[in-house]
């Protein structure tokens, strides 16, 4: 398990828990009056897209338009996929092929 994300109000750490599968845990941290809940689970692409996490919704839907792609939206791809390919080695998990 790795740190997938943190949270500021407790309701929304535990809704993202509930979204992730796989084992998880939840853990609060307090800094003088600050309270912060870090979620820890599984990294992999399936619980960062349940957590909305790194425009992997946007990317779908650029992909399932792939054909029709403006020079906006390859610009926004690249940066998408940029940005994955950062993740993806922090995570040691691999970018599907079909993503790329």
């Amino acid at each position: 398990m790795k740190l997938l994300n943190t949270y500021e109000d407790r309701d929304d750490a535990e809704d993202a828990s509930q979204k992730l599968i796989g084992e998880k845990r939840l853990a609060s941290e307090r800094d003088a009056t600050v309270v912060i809940y870090n979620l820890f689970g599984i990294p992999n692409w399936g619980n960062f897209h349940r957590l909305g996490m790194y425009n992997l919704t946007e990317l779908k839907l650029l992909l399932e338009s792939r054909a029709d792609w403006q020079l906006a939206d390859q610009a926004r791809y690249v940066e998408i996929i940029t940005t994955l390919k950062t993740v993806s080695k922090n995570y040691g998990i691999e970018v599907p092929a079909h993503w790329l």
